[in-house]
Order: structure tokens, then sequence, then C-alpha cells
């Protein structure tokens, strides 16, 4: 299991025996009782993950580690928000459920707007149930739509950026609800203080967001200083030169980076290896609107905001044999890891296999240069010739496969095609 699935599951499960050891409404209680149950069972699953959600929206270094890096740590986040968006939709229903089963017939239709109360609540909480029932409705319909939209692929980048940070005012607004209508009981249960805990550090984390303050002391400033397009356009290598001080980088971390006036930064992989000279360069192949267009809005001189270092991908294993996998762009973390290597060699032998549909990779000057540097086995497949690579292809290149670490940057579903099938032949 991934250090997110058991971070997702550890979660998830944690917070549920918390809730069963707080809530022992079972047996031969009433409905009334279970929905109440339920009710804040499914708040706090929801609440509980939304909170970890955003404190990975901050992109802390300090939990990196603990998820395998930041790209993990999205991944995680988005998956968060999954079950944020199933466990608030299972709230709601849980809300209209008494009005359904009602008007079925199936139990005594309840006064409208009825909802269970806790008679042992502060007078002074009682006083703003009303308004945390209001709040939470129109909060969770906002939470709704902004989930959703985070969600869709299609969706624009640009929009998403600014859409998705206004989950942040409906986490707040959640949080009201939740403290003012959560069974007083739990707050003396350990469920209730592990709430207590996360709705904090949501809030703070919220806070941070909504002042856009997230990754501003990662930030360096610097200008292009050169732009080279290759392939009709399609790929550009830009050099930057940074005037502010930058903490160094491994190979195979990546940035984010604003050019020019741009509003949002956007993440690339870091293609050159750290000399302290205050030059990074990144190479961006154009897969979408903004990397498509990007090439004819740069020109030497142009601003530039860089942020990081971030990511765990630094090849670092215990294993004295590497394998390195890459497809079309992926190459990039794997030529500023070969630069490294060049001036400071770590002594493992290393085979790496590339994927390209360019068959000009294997008379690339430059790249050649670099491999032999660096000392790493290369091997170009050009799958317009040799068809796909697979697994098998890789065994027959390395026999003794069995004693290396993989190292893969490319397509994702190629990335799990590779995952799937080297344990299947151990």
């Amino acid at each position: 299991m991934t250090r997110i699935k058991v971070v997702f599951v550890g979660l998830c499960l944690g917070l549920t025996l918390l809730w069963l050891e707080a809530d022992r409404v079972w047996g031969d209680a009433s409905f009334s009782q279970v929905r109440t149950s339920l009710l804040n069972y499914t708040g706090i699953i929801a609440m509980g993950v939304m909170a970890v959600s955003l404190l990975l929206a901050v992109r802390s270094t300090a939990m990196e580690p603990h998820v395998g890096g930041l790209d993990k740590s999205y991944r995680l986040h988005k998956w968060l928000g999954v079950a944020a968006l199933v466990m608030a939709i299972a709230h709601w229903l849980w809300v209209q459920a008494p009005a359904w089963l009602g008007a079925m017939g199936l139990i005594a239709t309840p006064a409208r707007g009825a909802a269970p109360r806790a008679p042992q609540s502060p007078a002074v909480i009682r006083t703003l149930q009303g308004a945390a029932r209001g709040v939470g409705q129109w909060a969770f319909w906002a939470a709704l739509v902004l989930l959703i939209l985070a969600l869709l692929r299609w969706f624009p980048y640009r929009h998403f950026l600014r859409t998705h940070r206004l989950l942040a005012i409906a986490y707040l607004a959640l949080v009201f609800h939740s403290v003012v209508l959560l069974k007083p009981a739990y707050w003396t249960y350990v469920i209730g203080w592990t709430l207590a805990a996360l709705l904090a550090a949501g809030c703070a984390a919220a806070i941070y967001i909504l002042f856009k303050r997230v990754g501003r002391l990662r930030q360096a400033v610097g200008a292009v200083e050169d732009v080279t397009q290759h392939q009709d356009g399609r790929i550009v290598s830009v050099r930057i030169r940074l005037e502010d001080q930058w903490p160094g980088h491994e190979a195979g971390q990546f940035a984010f980076v604003r050019f020019g006036g741009q509003d949002e930064p956007h993440p690339f992989t870091i293609s050159s290896s750290w000399h302290d000279d205050g030059l990074l360069t990144f190479v961006i192949k154009g897969l979408g609107d903004y990397t498509s267009a990007l090439p004819a809005s740069l020109e030497p001189g142009s601003l530039v905001v860089v942020e990081g270092p971030y990511g765990r991908f630094t090849f670092a294993g215990p294993r004295k044999r590497q394998i390195w996998v890459s497809a079309g762009i992926g190459i990039t973390p794997f030529v500023s890891r070969m630069q490294q290597l060049a001036t400071h060699p770590d002594g493992k032998i290393i085979d790496f296999f590339h994927a390209t549909s360019n068959a000009d990779a294997r008379v690339n000057p430059g790249l050649w240069r670099l491999v032999g540097e660096s000392k790493v086995h290369l091997h170009v497949w050009v799958a317009s010739e040799n068809g796909r690579l697979t697994v098998e292809h890789i065994m027959r290149g390395v026999p003794d496969w069995k004693s290396a670490d993989v190292w893969f940057c490319g397509p994702a579903a190629f990335g799990k095609q590779l995952e799937h099938d080297f344990p299947r032949q151990d």
C-alpha cells in the first residue's frame, strides 16, 4: 500500500474508531437516534478530511516526506476532496431523510425544519443553531459546486485555481456549522479533541490560502535569459537567471513558475542541475492552452517568479543498480540527474530507457554527450519503429532487473502499466 493510501485509510479509519468510542447509540436505538449519530459521523469525516486537504494545499515541505512528495500530496488532496464530497452528500441526505420517509408514510412526518437538537447544549449554542443550519446549507451547495468543478478535467486551469480558493471560505462557514451543531457529548471524548485540532488547523490553512500566502517564503524573482524552441515549437527550453537567493535543488525536483504578468504559477520540472550560479532551466512541452501559447509570449528579459523546489523524485535508493524509464517530455528529470552525475558520480549502474516518437533522439549530440559524461547506459526506444516499450523489453535489456530500483517519468497510463507488469514478472 502506498503512503498516500496509508494516510487516507488511516485518517478515515482513525476518525471512525474515535467516533464509535464516543457514540454508542445502537441496538434498540430509535430511528431519530440513529439518524442523529450518522449525521454527526458523516459531518465529522467530511470536516476531518477537508481540514487535512487544506493543510496539504499550503504546500508545506514538512509534510512532503510523509506522503512521498508534493506530487503525491496533491493526489492525496484530490482523494480527500472526493471523500469530503461523498460524506457531505451523505450528511445532506440524512438531513432530508425524515421528510422523504414521512412523505412515503414510513415514519411520522416531522415538523418542517425539525432537526436533532441536543437539549444539553448551552443556551448560547442553542441560539446559534438556526443560523448554523442556514449557513451549513448554503456552504454545502457552494462546496458541492466547487468540488465538482475541481474534478472536471475540461474546466480551465486558470479558472480552477480561482474557484478552488473559494473552498476555503466554504470551509470556514462549515466550521461554524460543525462547532455549533456537533453533539455536545463528543467534546468530552478523544473524537472531540481530535476534531477541534483538525478544525483549528484547517481554519489556519484556509486563512493562509485566502490571503495568498502559499509558497511566498519559497519564491525567488528572476528573468528569462534564453529561450530555445525544439520540434516545430512544441517544446521550448527556458533558461532563467535568478536575482534572489535560491536554496538549491536535487535532480528530479520541480518548481512553480509564474512568467511575466501571469496571475497563477504552473508547475514544471527543473531540467538543470544546481551549480550555485543562479541559473535554472525548464524544458516545457505544449500540452494545453497555456503551455502551447507560452513560447510566443517568452522573450529574454521577461520577469519570472520561481517557487520551490518541491518533490521527492530525487533518485535516492539503496540498490547499486537503477533502471530509468521515460517517455516524451518525461526525460526532463533524468537529464537533470545526468548533469549532476557528470560532476558528482555516485557509482551506481544505470540503464536508461527513453521511449519517444522522434527518431532524432538517436542522433541528438547533446543527449549522447551527457550520457557519456554521466556514464549512463541509454536505450532509445522509437515507438514508430519498435512498437510500444514494455516490461519484457526492459527485462531483456537488463537481465538482473530484480536487483534494481526503477524510476519512471512520463504519461500516467504508461506508468501504471509498468507498475502493474513488473511484479507479475517476479
